[in-house]
């Protein structure tokens, strides 16, 4: 008979095992233990602090934008973005009852949507100030009601191309917005603190605030009253002379400051995105274009203050001039004989001003030209700038018929603003000046002042006030519909063929005038351009009487009296 095993001996075996076990989970634990309370303590209770912390970037206000006068142009305004967390809306009914004065939304939607219980709703994205202040009053629970800026320009079209405008994630493009976004933007704030599982700030909880710095004000050399007028008279030219489009540059020559700037067609900055982004770029900084005959302004001061030439010279043209091998004629087609620089002038002839930049010589011819600012950027104040397109003797594709056809304006592109500035230094004793829009920058710390920038000296002073007089002779010479009676003033015109594959439209032209007023003390310069005018191809027909037009009107807006008034005044 076997014995069997004693039981005592057997449960012993079972009690160390259970031992054994418990001890080591034991072990675990407080090691566990240890290290959340000792070891990692503070990682832990960073965590949990983590957990009922909030952080919360405040947008800063964007800097407004105003004309030199102060008026308003470019504002932020502040808008709500209304929500809401229906698992914690005690009342949807009366909330509901609440909310439906003050958002697009009827009675029913709301209550469907506050009684969804989901965790969150957005119940509308954009409403006014008012009304989202008045949202916030009510206090209720479980409604979020978040600030949003958003960016407004009170003047809608006004100056659309020279400001830019402002996207839905606050960055600013094209013009002033684009040029000065870091400046407009300003710095962000911070609010930290604890909050409540409702996601409301605890008032006795731990907190930090940082408070946003708002972006800087801009005052622009625009005034809001020339804007406004060349806009009009543009818009209207286009249309009588059924046109494409065009471009005005009103500027101070002797300051360089941009008293307007107007394109045609245009946009409005609060509708942006409903508009076509071909008509975002300024056309007066950003699109090139061959300027044509009022380039000769530039060839014969190259001329003159080189001493290739003299005002009381003279040369033959017998109707066509070869350069290069190309044959060069006038835009009429005809020779007129023995004719003085003055005459060049007032009859515009290519033969003439080719024999200008023969007499120069390429290096010469080139080198003034880029001293009036050709081929390199103006460095306005104003984003999407382009240089133009000016091709030397060091380029590959530059031919010898070039130096030619450039004395015209053929075969050169530039933008308008940099012919405006060209011809200002003619106007302004032969010192180019740089163009700016931008006159004063205020900000929390600072209120700058924006002076003035002198370039270079592009001619002397006697070759631009020699050139002067021979531009106000050229214009009574051609009995100039650009002329405003009461003051001396000097101009030229200018009718550009557009280039297409293969050469030139053969009807299609850019029409413009650039000239500047009184001429003894230049105040303000005008360039007009019309693009592509049907009723008479001619800057003669077309941009000189709209010329004529908008400085009739600037004299008495910018306060320059009549020639015989003004001198009698000295």
């Amino acid at each position: 008979m076997q014995k069997s095993e004693p039981f005592g001996e057997s449960a012993k075996y079972r009690i160390y095992t259970v031992v054994a076990v418990m001890s080591a989970v034991t072990l675990i634990l407080v090691g566990q233990l240890v290290r959340w309370q000792v070891v990692e303590h503070h990682r832990f209770v960073a965590w949990a602090e983590e957990e009922h912390q909030d952080e919360i970037v405040i947008p800063p206000r964007r800097g407004d934008i105003r004309d030199r006068t102060g008026h308003l142009l470019a504002t932020d305004l502040i808008e709500y973005e209304i929500s809401a967390s229906p698992k914690i809306i005690s009342n949807p009914q009366a909330t509901a009852d609440q909310l439906a004065d003050y958002l697009d939304l009827s009675r029913d939607e709301l209550v469907a949507l506050l009684s969804s219980g989901k965790p969150w709703v957005p119940l509308q994205k954009a409403v006014s100030q008012a009304n989202g202040e008045a949202i916030l009053r009510m206090d209720v629970v479980g409604l979020q009601v978040e600030p949003r800026s958003k960016r407004v320009y009170p003047e809608g079209d006004l100056a659309a191309h020279l400001l830019g405008f402002v996207n839905s994630n606050g960055n600013g493009f094209y013009g002033v917005e684009g040029y000065y976004d870091n400046r407009l933007k300003g710095k962000p704030g911070l609010q930290a603190g604890e909050r409540s599982p409702f996601g409301e700030l605890i008032p006795m909880g731990s907190s930090r605030f940082v408070p946003p710095v708002a972006g800087a004000t801009l005052y622009l050399t625009i005034d809001r009253g020339v804007q406004f007028l060349i806009e009009q008279e543009l818009e209207k030219a286009v249309r009588n002379y059924r046109a494409q489009g065009g471009s005005i540059v009103v500027l101070n020559p002797k300051t360089g400051a941009i008293l307007g700037m107007a394109g045609f067609p245009d946009y409005n900055p609060n509708n942006f995105s409903e508009s076509s982004e071909a008509l975002f770029a300024d056309p007066n900084v950003s699109e090139q274009y061959e300027p044509g005959s009022v380039f000769k302004i530039l060839t014969m001061a190259a001329g003159l203050d080189s001493g290739k030439i003299g005002p009381m010279g003279t040369i033959y043209d017998g109707g066509s001039i070869e350069v290069g091998g190309r044959v060069i004629y006038n835009w009429d087609r005809q020779g007129h004989g023995t004719v003085d620089m003055t005459d060049v002038l007032a009859k515009s002839l290519n033969v003439g001003v080719a024999q200008v930049a023969v007499a120069l010589g390429k290096e010469q011819f080139y080198t003034y030209i880029k001293r009036f600012g050709f081929g390199r950027l103006t460095e306005v104040d104003l984003a999407n700038e382009g240089p133009g397109t000016l091709k030397t003797p060091k380029d590959a594709s530059w031919h010898e018929s070039d130096l030619g056809t450039n004395s015209f304006g053929q075969g050169i592109a530039v933008t308008p603003l940099q012919i405006a500035a060209a011809v200002g230094a003619v106007a302004n004793g032969g010192l180019l000046m740089k163009p700016y829009v931008v006159e004063r920058i205020v900000d929390a710390e600072r209120d700058v002042q924006v002076k003035p920038t002198v370039v270079r000296q592009a001619i002397s002073a006697d070759t631009a006030q020699t050139l002067t007089d021979m531009l106000v002779e050229a214009l009574d010479r051609a009995d100039s519909e650009a002329q405003v009676p009461g003051y001396r003033m000097a101009g030229k015109t200018g009718t550009a063929q557009i280039p297409v594959p293969g050469g030139y439209h053969p009807t299609l032209t850019l029409a413009s005038f650039a000239g500047f007023l009184p001429a003894d003390d230049p105040q303000v310069l005008v360039l007009v351009i019309i693009d592509r005018p049907t009723t008479s191809k001619w800057g003669s027909k077309t941009a000189a009487p709209t010329f004529r037009r908008i400085a009739e009107q600037l004299v008495v807006m910018l306060n320059i009296p009549p020639d015989d008034v003004r001198l009698a005044m000295k």
